[in-house]
């Protein structure tokens, strides 16, 4: 959604309250699709005092995303807030975001931010224990009968040592 300001801008200050909702199927990151459980819904405003343009959101959603252990589908629920500034004068500050046109446009805003919002680590729960590295079996639902005892080779005398006590 592209919001013009050029009417806004005109009057040095102002206050705009903004809500939306809007669908969004799927984002890409970083060579995975993330999909959307629910609808993206923002509340907030756009304030501008000068050259300076606030937008204050609180954003909602919920995505669908991959154990980075487990390699399972989860649904992760979002929530948070976004504060950007923007100004369409050159302002010599690296917290405002220089805006081209008289155009902000909400939906990239949002999107970058949902992106940033990502966890490192995707995963499912705290205590996923992901997959065997030998049979690739999912260990939160089954056991396996591969050895676990990976030992580096460099440090496999060292084993040896605490055996004798």
């Amino acid at each position: 959604m592209i919001i013009e300001l050029s009417e806004l801008i005109k009057h040095k200050s102002f206050k705009k309250d903004i809500q939306l909702t809007y669908e969004e199927d799927k984002l890409y990151y970083d060579g995975e699709e993330i999909l959307f459980i629910k609808p993206i819904y923002t509340e907030g405003s756009i304030t501008g005092i000068g050259d300076i343009i606030s937008v204050d959101l609180i954003l909602n959603t919920e995505l669908q995303l991959t154990c980075s252990r487990c390699l399972e589908k989860f649904n992760y629920p979002l929530e948070f807030e976004i504060h950007e500034k923007f100004s369409t004068e050159n302002v010599e500050d690296d917290n405002v975001i220089f805006l081209e046109n008289d155009k902000l446009d909400i939906t990239e805003l949002v999107e970058n931010s949902i992106i940033m919002a990502l966890p490192i680590k995707k995963l499912c729960k705290e205590d996923c224990k992901g997959l065997c590295q030998k049979c690739g079996t999912n260990l939160n639902i089954h056991t396996c009968d591969c050895e676990s005892q990976d030992i580096d080779p460099r440090l496999a005398k060292l084993k040896d040592l605490f055996l004798d006590n």
